[in-house]
């Protein structure tokens, strides 16, 4: 155990001293593409560098139109195609300070993170992490529990998918406005009944609740929740979505060794949308796999990935078993987060007790909640929420406007962008194929002459 951490000691520290020989250089280039602005990052290479840079342009509601990854020997070199979220060049100037002090020798560990949006950085709060089987109500259940014990939700985003739901909860005290972590009584008392809710009838060994301690990345964090629950795991499952409604197009995804090179190739398809690209690094990441190279592709209806990867021991995946279980994570990586149902915007004064009241009048109406994301701004409640009926099915306009109707209709409104994906995702069903495909063959030429042109890659020929 001594050599172990005194080892451990030796490599940050070795890791520090080439970080500071060698800064992290990057570069934001307005001008070499009409249409995006090209973020550059040079550095030397450590673990985990490329989910920090990825993390640092989500964070930052930026889009990833085309990436070009290179992270062979001891120095990585990436190139991401970026713009806001209404397609515009970048005006902020601060995207090369986030990257480099990501990056830099002073950073904690690419784990660390940053508060809940939407949170004042001056705000105390306890973090409270959920997992346990999806059913309808649920969200409503523990919302309610936390407002009888006087406990405000400041924040919170939730997943559901193959049946299992994840839920990051940062919530304050309703007298004190600050954490109940120094009351370890009342902290635990808030787990005990938030596993009895979790539990229900059905899921009496696996439900679970816990305190994180330190600052939590609610997208990573809700990843490792989930695979952690092993919602990838489709045995014994329908096989559809979340809801257990009609079956959704499953993304492709192919891993296939490249003996003469030594890497496993993953090919990714599927339908675009925001953070896709964080979501198959975090996991990648998670499940320890290194991308010595990669070139992403987001420019239509449809996103094209391809990771040339090893496991962290140098090597490529060695059986069959694992090359399974890496389509799986990363098919359910791509599912969890995908928009299910309609989107309802709540916005106004926040208060105790208002998500429990509004998961309540959507529980009495037929609505069950597949995600969402609760936030405040100031005195101000903003929430999304994104719901189906309980078979998994579009909700009925009549339904929703009952739903209206008693919450509000200034309060409550759904979504144009749900129309508009609704659109989209019958488009993408229509014209999808099964069959299987190659990025390599699609755009290896093209984007290797990219990199190749901006010094990133040497020639294969």
């Amino acid at each position: 155990m001594e050599y172990w951490t005194h080892s451990v000691t030796v490599d940050n520290e070795f890791e520090k001293l080439i970080l500071r020989v060698n800064p992290p250089r990057v570069s934001v280039d307005n001008a070499s593409c009409k249409k995006t602005t090209l973020v550059k990052v040079d550095s030397a290479n450590k673990r985990g560098s490329l989910l920090e840079v990825v993390q640092v342009l989500t964070d930052m509601n930026l889009i990833i139109h085309r990436a070009y990854i290179s992270s062979d020997g001891e120095w990585f070199m990436d190139v991401f195609h970026v713009t806001d979220q209404n397609g515009n060049k970048l005006a902020q100037d601060d995207v090369a300070d986030r990257i480099q002090q990501s990056l830099g020798p002073r950073v904690r560990s690419f784990r660390a993170t940053r508060s809940p949006v939407g949170v004042q950085a001056t705000v105390e709060q306890t973090t409270i992490e959920l997992t346990g089987r999806d059913r309808p109500g649920l969200l409503s259940e523990v919302f309610a529990v936390l407002a009888d014990l006087k406990c405000n939700v400041v924040a919170a985003e939730v997943w559901t998918h193959n049946s299992r739901m994840a839920s990051v909860v940062y919530i304050t005290d309703e007298a004190t406005g600050g954490s109940i972590d120094d009351d370890p009584e009342r902290l635990e008392r808030v787990k005990l009944l938030l596993l009895y809710v979790l539990k229900g009838d059905l899921d009496k060994r696996t439900a679970n609740t816990a305190v994180s301690v330190g600052s939590t990345h609610t997208g990573r964090r809700l990843h490792q929740l989930m695979y952690a629950d092993r919602d990838y795991d489709m045995a014994g499952d329908s096989g559809r979505g979340s809801g257990g409604g009609r079956e959704r197009v499953k993304p492709l995804v192919t891993a296939e060794n490249c003996r003469d090179k030594g890497y496993t190739v993953v090919n990714l398809r599927c339908h675009d949308r925001p953070k896709l690209i964080f979501d198959t690094v975090c996991t990648l990441t998670d499940m320890e796999y290194v991308v010595y190279h990669g070139t992403v592709i987001a420019e239509g209806p449809e996103a094209y990935q391809e990771y040339f990867i090893r496991h962290m021991d140098g090597y490529p995946i060695n059986s069959e078993a694992e090359r399974l279980r890496l389509i799986n994570c990363l098919e359910a990586a791509i599912k969890r987060r995908t928009s299910e149902g309609i989107r309802l915007e709540l916005c106004c004064e926040d208060r105790v007790g208002l998500l429990s009241d509004v998961t309540r009048i959507f529980r009495e109406n037929g609505l069950v909640v597949r995600r969402a994301e609760v936030t405040t701004r100031g005195s101000q409640a903003v929430n999304a929420f994104y719901v189906t009926d309980s078979s998994g099915m579009p909700v009925k306009e009549e339904t929703i406007e009952a739903v209206r109707n008693e919450i509000g209709h200034s309060v409550l409104r759904v979504s144009d962008e749900s129309h508009r994906k609704k659109k989209q995702q019958a488009a993408h069903e229509t014209s999808s194929s099964a069959g299987k495909f190659s990025l390599g063959t699609l755009f290896r030429s093209r984007s290797e002459k990219f990199l190749y042109n901006l010094g990133l890659i040497r020639s294969y020929s």
